[in-house]
């Protein structure tokens, strides 16, 4: 597995990924019908690195690095990841991680927050705590599943001291 920067052109794949992980509504926050530019922006507005991981020179999912804050709080990263259904539980989620983490060292941020994994989203909450995330906080029913109802989100967070470049 190669993990990359996303270029503009990688863009036709990540739409498709991102399409049917957010129409499909247990995950993310977007309206199902979310738009491709609206997509486009996610993943290639100001100021967002984003990455790509392929394999076999197909791409299988992606995720972006940012800050989670602005100015006082530019010291805490932030990332996003979404997997193609067709490689989940293939190692691209950690592959990601491992490479999210690093590039989150090596730009200088000192510790990464994720502010919304939504609760029932048991693979990423194992995964996140896999690569040293905690909980830091709960939030009561503030993601409406499409098939549970309103369930909790969470707050995960790490320190990025023992990460090696």
């Amino acid at each position: 597995m190669q993990i990359r920067k996303a270029m503009e052109s990688d863009f036709t794949s990540m739409w498709a990924i991102f399409h049917a992980i957010v129409s499909e509504g247990s995950t993310y926050v977007f309206a199902a019908d979310a738009s491709r530019q609206t997509a486009f922006d996610y993943w290639f507005g100001k100021d967002i690195k984003t990455y790509v991981a392929e394999d076999g020179g197909k791409i299988v999912g992606m995720y972006k690095l940012v800050a989670n804050q602005r100015d006082r709080g530019a010291h805490v990263a932030n990332a996003s990841f979404m997997v193609d259904s067709a490689a989940a539980g293939k190692g691209a989620g950690k592959a990601m991680g491992e490479h999210c983490l690093r590039e989150a060292k090596a730009a200088g941020f000192l510790a990464m927050q994720f502010n919304f994994v939504v609760s029932t989203n048991e693979r990423a909450v194992r995964l996140w705590q896999g690569l040293g995330f905690q909980i830091a906080g709960t939030l009561p029913k503030a993601f409406q599943h499409p098939s549970l109802g309103y369930v909790d989100a969470y707050v995960m967070h790490r320190f990025l001291d023992d990460i090696v470049l």
